[in-house]
């Protein structure tokens, strides 16, 4: 071991990390070490050693911190800790429900529901304790338009879906989902899908097949476990709602910028430090949800080229008025914002032309 390098230990969350780091590094380095073992992002993280919280800039040298110091991690409510994001209410499955032990992995369904289905083209099973998508609704086949299975314990959606080829909606957020329960091949031959929500789940993975969902309006895919998006996400060029908060996402692909129909995005609660340039290519874009992300600034020209923008989010990150008010364009979506959120301007606003949707005053 070299001699400016020293063993540390991290005490967190009822765990032991151990730790190797340069003597002469300062806590603000440390702190970017630690955040790919925790998912904690650095803004969040309190390193406390011998009871005092060790200072930003100074370095363990500085802070008498040698070789097998032990450090206890803090982490902030709302960021990311552990197995996913800390919030006030963190759940994979958004509903309590009492589990039936003796239901059966089909559902018995009547035959007049049945027909009503292959009818009006809506089979609707929400919160029906359903384990497997019963036998009865794949005869439905071309008939289907939209299929609602949400806040099931369906451990399985198999390749047979694409027999669904005139279907518009898949409802299958809650479910508890992992990336071996959906055979994507079948999902992805859906041509004439507008929307697709498959949040509350437990996937790490969207894979490249969802570029292929060109019909798509609206993609769900909040409250998961992803870390990273398909750069495919920009074949989707008729995308206007995309939802991926909750997630562990660290950057976004450029391809985003190619998905020119977006007017929402919600990206909240993520490890993401930066947005690509490409953003500034969604000229459609109104709503853009940055709150608990590791964000310190925007592309320079947001606001000047997306000029429908006029609701940003941006609570709990290190971006500042001050900041924001260098950007070409911010007068604009200053106004924009006042205008649209008018009821709620006094609510908003401290004194006059206070800009209050999340960033701070000063750090």
């Amino acid at each position: 071991m070299a001699e400016s390098t020293i063993k540390l230990t991290i005490k967190f969350g009822g765990r032991s990390i151990p730790l190797s780091v340069s003597h002469d590094a300062t806590t603000k380095e440390l702190k970017s070490l630690l955040q790919p073992i925790t998912n904690v992002l650095p803004r969040g993280q309190k390193l406390i050693f011998k009871g005092k919280v060790l200072g930003e800039t100074s370095t363990l040298k500085q802070s008498l911190v040698g070789d097998g110091a032990k450090i206890m991690l803090m982490a902030s409510q709302g960021l990311h800790q552990g197995e996913g994001p800390v919030l006030k209410e963190a759940s994979t499955r958004p509903i309590s429900r009492t589990v039936v032990d003796k239901a059966k992995p089909g559902l018995v369904v009547d035959k007049n529901r049945a027909d009503r289905w292959k009818a009006t083209g809506v089979i609707a099973l929400a919160q029906a304790n359903l384990k497997e998508i019963p036998e009865e609704v794949w005869e439905c086949g071309s008939a289907a338009r939209v299929l609602d299975v949400s806040e099931n314990f369906i451990r399985e959606v198999p390749a047979r879906i694409s027999s669904f080829t005139s279907i518009h909606k898949l409802f299958l957020q809650g479910n508890g989902l992992s990336d071996e329960s959906i055979q994507w091949e079948g999902i992805a031959s859906l041509k004439r899908l507008m929307l697709l929500s498959i949040s509350h789940n437990n996937l790490s993975v969207l894979p490249s097949e969802v570029g292929s969902l060109t019909s798509l309006r609206q993609l769900d895919v909040a409250n998961n476990k992803l870390t990273s998006l398909p750069n495919e996400i920009g074949l989707l060029t008729q995308l206007e709602i995309f939802k991926a908060n909750n997630n562990r996402i660290t950057s976004l692909p450029e391809s985003i910028g190619d998905c020119s129909f977006l007017m929402e995005v919600d990206l909240s609660a993520n490890m993401i430090s930066e947005l690509p340039e490409t953003v500034t290519k969604l000229r459609k874009l109104k709503t853009l949800e940055l709150n608990n992300t590791g964000l310190t600034t925007l592309p320079s020209v947001l606001f000047k080229m997306c000029l429908q923008l006029s609701t940003l989010g941006l609570h709990n990150t290190e971006i500042t008025v001050e900041s924001l008010r260098q950007l070409e364009g911010w007068s604009e979506f200053d106004e924009r914002r006042r205008t649209k959120h008018q009821k709620q301007i006094d609510f908003r606003v401290v004194g006059s032309g206070q800009f209050d949707e999340g960033a701070d005053k000063s750090w």
